[in-house]
């Protein structure tokens, strides 16, 4: 409609139209070049606050948009932001100059996108935010860390990697509630005393990445980790339950240890696993020593993986002997690895890593299947009467779904009675219900139960008195120079009592000298021993050589020279677990 037309309209027309404007969705303004509104319809006034149905919002910003696109004398395409209070609407608004009637007017035309505002923020906090927690997400901290290294000057910073100890366990026994809500606590202490150039994230369960720039020395940063730590040390009070957690922190510095946030964040992270290794709760620095230890932990991760692949674990065995009569009692299954080179590594170098991987439960059911292909081999070797013993974890112990497993593994032989599962304290001691869901399973089956290593771990004799188990096994740091001990002598007598009392069975374990042999012989009433003095562990390779490996197995302690004394072995190339 040109100037001509409009002026020619008839009434009605014009009031259709100004009915039509006044109608439409989307909001519609008409202004002079002095900024006076000359036509608002419906929609505009609510969005504007014009309607009187709430206070106008703020807007200044509009008007500047309007000078801006009256000045340029182009169309202008903005995203409003109005606030009201805490509310906020987004408009989507052009803004065009047009001239009538020899007046240069501005029209505006504006669509609520508030909620698809809103659901684009949802988006892009999931995407660069802990929906948990709140904190920024790795790409965020990321990010940051990246704008620092592109900086000229290299100002100095540091990354350090935080992990919460033991959080499966505070999840398995609390809930993932109570596990949700204690990580959404530890990040507020984690993040208090944080400067604004500072930043903690949350990279993935219960791992924190924290960036702290600018800092002037390593020993600055040590105080201020130190300081972050002791305030976790109080409990954290969730959900009635008091809930103790510390983490265990890697740092890396920027650029002593590196030139790229992937290196930083790997070196901070090895230096974590030095720290897991060592203890928990504590704060250490990277160096390249760490790094060779990672490098040979990979090298056996790697190495760990291809050798299930290819089956190359094996099995040796070591008799439980009867130390007055000579008797093999039974024999305990021991896992072997053997590496690319053909050698054999003992289960020191690999076991943790297995449990750590997730790979523990395939090399159990492996011991398991190689004694079922061998039993022949080892009924020949060690009479068919042995009772066999093999190893679970504590962890695998308190996995009831494993447990099924292996439980229903052990009775499809055939011969379940003939196994014994060894387990070291801590399974028996933790809040996992090992006693009341998971050991009826084995005595259903007529499987033994020993506790291997006593001693070591959580044990207490009242504790042990707690404990449903066939066999006790002591660790061999109780029998080593035992003869020479009072101490241990002591202690020796008092759960030989308690065990005797409940009906265990002493197993003496590390026996490795005549002089250990003869003060049990003599001043207890242990009948039971393992150790490389009566035999080392024998692989099913030298089981297939010859009846006389086998008749080796036998050993008659007393055929040997009452002064000789086997070597002993170290802790390193230990024939146990």
């Amino acid at each position: 409609m040109n100037d001509n037309e409009y002026f020619g309209a008839s009434e009605a027309e014009l009031g259709f139209l100004k009915e039509i404007v006044r109608m439409l969705p989307a909001g519609l303004t008409v202004q002079d070049a002095h900024g006076e509104l000359l036509l608002v319809n419906d929609a505009a006034a609510s969005q504007l606050g014009m309607d009187g149905g709430r206070p106008s919002p703020d807007l200044a910003p509009r008007r500047e948009a309007c000078r801006q696109a009256l000045s340029a004398g182009q169309a202008v395409v903005t995203e409003e932001a109005l606030h009201n209070g805490a509310a906020r609407q987004v408009l989507l608004t052009t803004h065009r100059p047009v001239r009538l009637a020899g007046r240069q007017l501005l029209i505006s035309a504006s669509s609520d996108i508030t909620e698809q505002k809103n659901f684009e923020d949802q988006l892009f906090r999931s995407a660069y935010f802990d929906e948990l927690t709140g904190l920024p997400s790795r790409r965020v901290i990321e990010h940051r860390a990246n704008g620092l290294l592109a900086r000229d000057g290299g100002e100095r910073f540091a990354l350090a990697f935080l992990d919460v100890d033991n959080f499966k366990h505070i999840n398995d026994y609390y809930g993932h509630a109570v596990g949700d809500a204690l990580l959404v606590e530890l990040s507020k202490r984690l993040g208090r005393d944080l400067r604004d150039s500072d930043m903690l994230s949350r990279i993935s369960g219960d791992e924190f990445l924290l960036l702290l720039s600018p800092i002037q020395s390593q020993e600055e940063v040590a105080e201020f980790m130190q300081s972050t730590l002791e305030r976790l040390t109080a409990p954290f009070f969730i959900d009635h339950s008091e809930i103790f957690a510390s983490t265990s922190v890697g740092i890396s510095l920027y650029p002593d240890h590196g030139s790229s946030f992937e290196t930083l964040r790997q070196n901070a992270d090895i230096a974590m696993y030095r720290i897991k290794n060592d203890g928990k709760g504590s704060a250490a620095f990277f160096d390249s020593s760490m790094e060779r230890e990672a490098l040979a932990r990979m090298k056996v991760e790697q190495s760990l993986r291809l050798a299930i692949l290819e089956k190359r674990f094996c099995c040796a065995f070591q008799s439980k002997v009867d130390i007055r009569t000579q008797a093999v009692k039974g024999i305990e299954a021991l896992v072997r690895l053997r590496d690319d080179e053909g050698v054999i590594q003992a289960p020191g170098s690999f076991i943790n890593l297995a449990s750590e991987l997730g790979l523990i439960d395939e090399l159990t059911h492996l011991v398991l299947a190689e004694i079922v292909k061998s039993i022949d081999l080892i009924n020949e070797t060690f009479g068919a009467e042995a009772i066999i013993s093999i190893n679970v974890a504590a962890k695998q112990a308190g996995n009831p779904e494993f447990m099924r497993s292996f439980a229903q593994a052990l009775d499809d032989t055939g011969f379940p009675q003939r196994f014994m599962i060894e387990l070291t304290e801590d399974a028996f001691v933790a809040k996992n219900h090992f006693q009341d869901e998971i050991l009826p399973m084995f005595r259903k089956l007529g499987v033994g139960i020993s506790i291997d290593d006593f001693g070591t771990g959580y044990s207490s004799l009242s504790a042990l008195a707690d404990i449903t188990a066939d066999e006790i096994k002591i660790d061999r740091s109780f029998i080593t120079d035992i003869h020479k001990r009072p101490r241990s002598q002591g202690i020796l007598r008092a759960i030989e009592s308690l065990s005797e009392a409940l009906g265990m069975t002493v197993i003496a374990e590390g026996l490795e000298s005549y002089e250990e042999l003869a003060y049990l012989q003599a001043a207890t009433k242990i009948r039971y021993a393992q150790g490389y003095y009566f035999s080392r562990p024998i692989f099913l390779e030298e089981l297939k050589l010859a009846t006389t490996v086998a008749s080796e197995a036998r050993v008659n302690v007393a055929s040997r020279p009452m002064q000789q004394n086997r070597q002993g072995y170290s802790r390193a190339s230990g024939y146990r677990r």
